[in-house]
């Protein structure tokens, strides 16, 4: 799903207030247009952000209550390239002028594989019992196919539960029903930017839950450092800048591997953030979803369910979902992996309106057992097609000269288009997207995912080659004319760390990647954002 921006995404904003209701149309634009200037006594500029998505929300929709007021205006305002594409979809043959969409994040590159399995004997069974209400947590055989299927591949260091496991239609709605069992109305879940965007709904439409945000930038400060990279340090500094704004934090949302970024976090990572959580008490909540799309072996993804100790087991809740390592998110299947006895059954509890029909139940299970199809025929294929439209994009965006981070695992790589910005604001980034879009290419742009740095954009590369072809052909056309437009204007004012060479390096990753920039051929690049290789130290 491609979302706009919400209210709250100003950087580095540090307001917080209670919702109101006025001028929903001009403080939106305001808030995708500028950064805000921050206080005068603001003791931590830049480091942190309480969101609050309907601070000045108004509408003229006189039949709907106040939260459907508030729950149509995300529709309307959070979906317009979503919907934009859907009204206008590429098609070889019945739309080849149509949109090119590498702004929403699905595995296309796998059908064919899919599409035999699913259409096997064992996927067809249909029983009595898959036809009436299951036990809200999931039928036990699915559960404990889940606790099995999550033992072996997150290499847990016990056998996981099924009692643990519950089961719902999609991530989606466990980021929705975790924030209304663990939080009050009006508290918050700290979250590094960027960070997948519709999260922002997801904990907020039904909880009333805001995220306080750990702003991340692409300064590197030295030999172990790396672009956007999170740290204890960001985690303490975010959390006591977001507590002197009144807020109440009561958990951590981590995405492993990261959204938008691409990266992994190493078991080290992993270990002090939830230290940092058990010291605070803070709930964490893991998004897993990727964790089978790693495809650069040398990355060395870990599970939090793989640890050898959780520092506190009973607020660390792990999710995974089929949408994105299986392609499958038309389908509709999330699950959750938890100790906490209270927060599985309050969760089961809203499965009433989230669970699962018996009969895709079935399928899930009989897919998750299938241990031989999946290591010896999904995987390793999957892996090599990701692999090798990965390798093709960031070959395309090498000659254009564009800088990138790419991490090796999810579909998407995090890309620098700010040498495209006239002035560097995020009124031109979406006047970029939109004009992206008008030529028919969607991409996801960096407020989206609360990025503080205007010009950063997700794009998406598991998709089939003549697609991504003609995608990157409309993309170079707008660039190259955007950087006649630009060519004359001087860089922002904003500062940067100086490099040693304009060819190559120059800082290593504690994951063992080297950072190069690309040599540009539509201009020079602004600063020293750089494509990450995994290029092994």
């Amino acid at each position: 799903m491609f979302p706009l921006p919400q209210k709250e995404s100003r950087a580095p904003a540090t307001c917080l207030g209670s919702a109101t209701t006025q001028d929903v149309v001009s403080s939106y634009q305001d808030g995708l247009g500028r950064e805000s200037p921050g206080k005068p006594d603001q003791k931590l500029p830049g480091l942190y952000g309480v969101g609050d998505p309907v601070s000045k929300f108004s509408s003229d929709s006189s039949c709907l209550s106040s939260r459907g007021r508030v729950i149509k205006w995300f529709w309307d305002s959070a979906e317009e390239g979503y919907r934009t594409y859907h009204m206008d979809e590429y098609d070889e043959v019945k739309n080849p002028d149509g949109i090119i969409n590498l702004g929403t994040s699905e595995n296309k590159l796998c059908f064919d594989l899919l599409s035999r399995r699913l259409s096997q004997s064992d996927m067809l069974r249909v029983e009595p019992s898959l036809l009436q209400y299951p036990d809200w947590r999931g039928h036990p055989f699915l559960r404990e196919e889940v606790a099995k299927f999550l033992s072996y591949y997150c290499k847990s260091p016990a056998p996981l539960k099924p009692e643990n496991v519950v089961v719902l239609n999609g991530c989606a709605s466990l980021f929705s029903a975790l924030a209304t069992v663990l939080c009050e109305a009006g508290e918050a879940f700290l979250i590094p930017t960027p960070y997948y965007g519709a999260i922002t709904q997801h904990v907020y439409l039904y909880g009333n839950v805001r995220l306080a945000y750990v702003y991340l930038d692409s300064e590197v400060t030295g030999l172990d450092s790396c672009p956007f990279q999170l740290t204890v340090e960001k985690l303490e500094l975010a959390l006591q800048g977001a507590t002197s704004e009144g807020a109440k934090v009561k958990g951590l949302i981590l995405i492993n591997p990261q959204n938008p970024l691409g990266n992994v976090y190493s078991p080290e990572e992993l270990q002090g953030f939830l230290g940092f959580a058990e010291r605070h008490k803070l709930h964490v909540i893991v998004d897993e979803v990727y964790m089978l799309s790693v495809f650069e072996e040398s990355l060395g993804y870990h599970s939090v369910l793989g640890l050898e100790r959780l520092p506190d087991p009973q607020r660390t809740h792990v999710m995974w979902a089929t949408s994105k390592d299986f392609g499958m998110s038309g389908l509709r299947f999330g699950t959750l992996y938890t100790e906490n006895q209270e927060v599985a059954t309050a969760v089961a509890s809203l499965c009433r309106y989230h669970g699962l029909s018996g009969l895709l139940q079935s399928q899930m299970a009989q897919l998750l057992r299938d241990r031989d199809w999946i290591n010896q025929v999904y995987l390793p294929e999957n892996h090599s097609r990701l692999k090798a439209a990965h390798t093709y994009v960031s070959e395309e965006l090498q000659a254009l000269g564009v800088p990138f981070l790419r991490g090796g695992a999810g579909f998407f790589l995090w890309v620098d288009l700010r040498k495209f910005l006239r002035q560097g604001t995020f009124e031109e980034e979406l006047l970029l997207w939109r004009r992206l879009l008008e030529s028919k290419v969607l991409l996801s742009f960096g407020k989206a995912f609360e990025c503080k740095e205007p010009g950063w954009f997700r794009l998406i590369f598991s998709d089939k080659t003549h697609r991504l072809r003609l995608g990157m052909q409309r993309l170079r056309q707008v660039l190259e004319s955007k950087s006649q437009e630009t060519e004359d204007v001087p860089p922002p004012t904003t500062p940067r760390t100086p490099v040693s060479s304009a060819d190559e390096v120059a800082f290593a990753c504690d994951s063992g990647r080297r950072l190069l920039p690309p040599k540009s051929s539509l201009g020079a690049a602004r600063g020293p954002v750089m494509m990450c290789r995994t290029e092994t130290l």
